[in-house]
Formats: structure tokens, C-alpha cells, sequence
């Protein structure tokens, strides 16, 4: 089997209302997706999607006419191309996708298949006065959810902190509640600097008292002594990187022991082969894997073979945030949105493959 062509398709959709992300500069008043179709002469076809893949008809020809099984060839071919242009990991899913069909398994299969289902976190991503963030937690968890996942604006950090204070007073422990800060990256363009060790001790500090299950992102992710100080002397698990640029970049994290809970994004960041070698390794060192999933819901299901595979825990990340964020949304490339079952879990597909099904309009 031969690959014979790797088309790309953007599609979009219009938001109205916007939906007022806490890490966007304005707010979206679009949301776009980028997908990716791997041909083969076989007349399989494999889809992924992640990054926006600006760039890459300059590279395909490193994959036309290869075998798409030659899985690490592949990942280092992207690997050396992303070293000069964008992130092409969406390459691989659409890859592991035709794998997957080729073998008759769901792609978690082929990644050890430990669970067919994983229990989500709704990962709220906008900033709310403490009342609505509450009310919006009530709901939650009267949805099914176990957990969820509060943004804090840290140079508004008494806001913030009364939001996730407000949650725990409204729901108790029904929830498990983590907290996100956004500091380890930049969108292009914004050059603000992240805070400093000592305002992110004080803020773990305080979540600390509300037991938060862990603490995303407080440093700027090349911080990595700063990490380890927080560790050290809040008691707050830290979680992050979601957005490591190299495999390297995550292998300098793990020996430097700077996070509890490592969440590169196997779209984004990592690539589904290279996430799996990493969870393998923070696993062996007692450090939990459960990776970001905010790009869309091609993205949210490669993400989830990886960490159903691999038995990611305690949560997969859920993109939800209603009425502004919702899996009609995320999701509108889909046929049906992803929705969680009664549990609060997200089940994996069980057809071969990634389980993708296209809005037929879009093809």
C-alpha cells in the first residue's frame, strides 16, 4: 500500500454569541478547523486534524508513495519538518487512522487498549464572575461530570480565586475542581510576560485551602526550576505541557521533574507516537499523563486513543464551557458531536480506526 495523496481542507463557523476565551486576545468570533485527508491506492483514506497545517503542501512529497504502516518513519519525517515550519502532527493521526482501518481495531487498541472509556473533565474556558462560575458548576455536575477545570486571570487572582471558592461552596466535593492560569505560552504576537514565582506560590497557596486537584500552567513552561519550587513548597500538584515544541522539550520537563501531571497535546505538541512513549515514561515515575484536547473534535478523539490506550488518569480533558462553548461548537466538522455517557465518560469508538465521522456536507 502506497500513499497517494495528502489533501487539506479548512472549513469554518460563524460564532454568534462570540465565545470570550480567557487565553485569546478578543474575542472568537469564528471558530476554524483544519482537515487533513491521507490517500492511499488501497482506497483507504485516513483523517486528522489539529494545527492548521499552513505550509505543508511544500512537504507532502516526503510521504507521497510511501507505505503509510511505516509508522516511525513518518514521525520522524514530521519531526524534521516541523524543525523549519509548523506542526504537522495531524499527518500522523490521519496515519494512524489508516493503521487502524488496516488492522480492523480502534486506534486505542493499537496504543494497548487498557480502557474503552475514560471519565472527562468539562474544561470551562472562560472567565466568570464567582455567582456564574458556580452556577455553572451546579449544572455540571448535574450533568454527570466529575470534575472541572476553572480559568484564573493570575493579575486578577482575588477574582479568580473567589470564582473557584464560590464552585466549592455551591458543590462541595461532588466536583473535582483544577485551575488553570495560562502562563507556559503566548498566542502570536502577545508578548506579555508570565508572573513570577512568588505570585504563583501565593495563588497556589490559596487554592491549596480549596483543594484543588491541581494547578495548570503558573510559570512559563521553560521555567523549569521555578516548577520544581512550586512542587516543592505548595503541596498543589502542577500540571502542563501542553504545547512542548520538541519531543526534547519534553524529556528536559520529565528529568527536571517539573510537572505531577504531563498534558502534551497529541495534536499540537507531541504526536500520538511520541505521547505514548511519554506517558509510558512518567508512568513508570509515578507521574500522571492526561493530555490538552482544546482544538476540536477530530483532535478531542485522537487525544482520547492516545490516553485510552495508554490508561491516562485521572481525567481526559472535555472542551466545555455552555453557552459559549458547547460540542455542537466544537464538534460541527462531525456528523454527531462527542457527548459524554451517564458515567461521565467519553467512550472510545469501536470501529477501526479513529472513529471520525464527517459532516457529509463537508466532504
Amino acid at each position: 500500500m502506497k500513499i497517494t495523496d495528502i489533501r487539506i481542507q479548512h472549513v469554518e463557523r460563524e460564532l454568534d454569541p462570540p465565545f470570550d476565551a480567557a487565553w485569546d486576545p478578543v474575542p472568537r468570533t469564528s471558530f476554524g478547523a483544519t482537515l487533513v485527508f491521507v490517500e492511499t491506492d488501497e482506497g483507504l483514506t485516513g483523517i486528522g486534524s489539529g494545527d492548521t497545517m499552513a505550509g505543508f503542501d511544500a512537504h507532502a512529497h516526503h510521504f507521497i508513495g510511501e507505505d503509510p504502516l511505516r509508522m516511525v518513519r513518518h514521525v520522524e519525517t514530521i519531526e524534521s519538518i516541523n524543525f523549519h515550519a509548523g506542526r504537522y502532527w495531524p499527518v500522523e493521526v490521519a496515519l494512524w487512522d489508516i493503521v487502524g482501518q488496516v488492522c480492523g481495531q480502534p486506534v486505542a487498541t493499537l496504543f494497548g487498549g487498557d480502557v474503552d472509556r475514560l471519565p472527562v473533565y468539562a474544561s470551562c474556558g472562560e472567565l466568570k464572575s464567582p455567582q456564574a462560575r458556580a452556577e455553572s458548576a451546579v449544572a455540571l455536575r448535574d450533568e454527570g461530570f466529575r470534575a472541572m477545570k476553572i480559568r484564573i486571570d493570575p493579575r486578577a487572582a482575588a477574582d479568580g480565586v473567589a470564582a473557584v471558592r464560590a464552585v466549592r461552596d455551591a458543590v462541595g466535593h461532588d466536583l473535582d475542581l483544577m485551575v488553570d492560569l495560562n502562563q507556559a505560552w503566548r498566542p502570536p504576537g502577545d508578548t506579555t510576560r508570565s508572573i513570577d514565582v512568588v505570585t504563583a506560590r501565593r495563588i497556589a497557596e490559596q487554592l491549596r485551602e480549596l483543594d484543588v486537584l491541581w494547578l495548570e500552567e503558573p510559570l512559563h513552561g521553560n521555567d523549569h526550576k521555578g516548577l520544581q519550587d512550586l512542587r516543592r513548597t505548595t503541596g498543589v500538584r502542577i500540571a502542563g505541557g501542553e504545547m512542548a515544541q520538541t519531543f526534547a522539550d519534553s524529556l528536559a520537563l520529565l528529568e527536571a521533574d517539573a510537572y505531577d501531571v504531563y498534558q502534551n497535546d497529541v495534536v499540537l505538541a507531541a504526536g500520538m507516537h511520541r505521547a505514548r512513549q511519554l506517558a509510558e515514561l512518567a508512568r513508570l515515575r509515578n507521574r500522571a499523563f492526561t493530555p490538552h484536547t482544546w482544538s476540536n473534535g477530530i483532535g478531542l478523539l485522537a487525544n482520547l486513543h492516545v490516553a485510552a490506550g495508554v490508561g491516562a488518569a485521572p481525567y481526559l480533558e472535555y472542551p466545555y464551557d455552555p453557552p459559549a462553548w458547547t460540542p455542537e461548537r466544537r464538534d460541527f466538522m462531525l456528523a454527531e458531536p462527542l457527548r459524554i455517557d451517564a458515567d461521565g465518560c467519553l467512550p472510545v469508538p469501536r470501529t477501526p480506526g479513529l472513529g471520525a465521522v464527517l459532516d457529509p456536507g463537508l466532504r
